[in-house]
């Protein structure tokens, strides 16, 4: 039974790197948060037009986010963005979505409904999702869907975490949520450019290291290991360059 949760484990957070860059954005110019995913990178990163960022987080009822997880997504944003003027995060209860499964037309209908944070003046936003329903590929945890807007599978988070055998609720959150944002940053090679040559072969939009947090790959022992026992993935060097070389520290 331990190997079934840690095959179930494993699978599932796969399936959230490999789904994690879609698309819902209108155009890679105009408002940041109206764009493609990756192609509001350097607003987010530099403080050449924003100087502050505020991420809004509106979740589901029975699906508040992970505290721990939480934190390090502040700390995570704090060593990579050049904000000088402040980061923020805040939360809001909304009410459950009706639907069980959710496209990623559902999931901008919600956005829509519930984001009160729009990027204007000199404060760009990140507005993240919280759903208590399924994507429609349903081992799906989180994705990103367009310029500044990331969503995550709370259920599919519980249902995979904190049980024996199992990752913490806190790393797994945490590597699924971190992991979307630097989507949102561009990584990889998909609004922030490669400063070397290290894109996954396969044409995702991951690194080809597999100890980075931006890795994906079909066989992944070290990463199940990692969250079980170790620590959530960090970004490599390759990436942090990458980053750096696109207004990022």
């Amino acid at each position: 039974m331990k190997k079934i949760l840690l095959s179930l484990t494993l699978v599932t957070l796969l399936a959230a790197c490999k789904k994690s860059d879609r698309n819902n954005g209108t155009s890679s110019d105009g408002p940041i948060d109206d764009r493609n995913t990756g192609r509001a990178a350097n607003a987010l990163l530099s403080a050449g037009t924003y100087t502050s960022l505020q991420v809004e987080i509106s979740y589901m009822p029975g699906y508040a986010p992970d505290a721990g997880a939480l934190s390090r997504l502040n700390t995570f944003l704090q060593a990579r963005l050049n904000k000088p003027g402040g980061i923020t995060v805040t939360t809001r209860a909304i009410p459950a979505a009706s639907n069980a499964v959710l496209s990623v037309s559902d999931l901008a209908a919600i956005e829509g409904a519930n984001r009160t944070a729009r990027s204007s003046g000199s404060t760009a936003t990140i507005h993240i999702l919280y759903t208590n329903g399924s994507y429609t590929e349903s081992n799906v945890l989180g994705v990103a869907y367009r310029g500044t807007a990331v969503a995550l599978f709370g259920k599919k988070i519980h249902d995979n975490s904190g049980g024996v055998g199992q990752a913490s609720r806190t790393k797994l959150e945490a590597t699924v949520l971190e992991h979307e944002i630097g989507h949102l940053l561009g990584l990889v090679d998909i609004g922030t450019p490669m400063q070397t040559p290290h894109k996954d072969p396969g044409g995702s939009a991951h690194c080809n290291n597999q100890n980075c947090l931006m890795y994906y790959a079909a066989e992944t022992t070290d990463i199940l290991g990692l969250l079980v026992t170790g620590s959530v993935p960090s970004l490599d060097a390759a990436c942090i360059n990458d980053l750096r070389g696109n207004g990022g520290r």
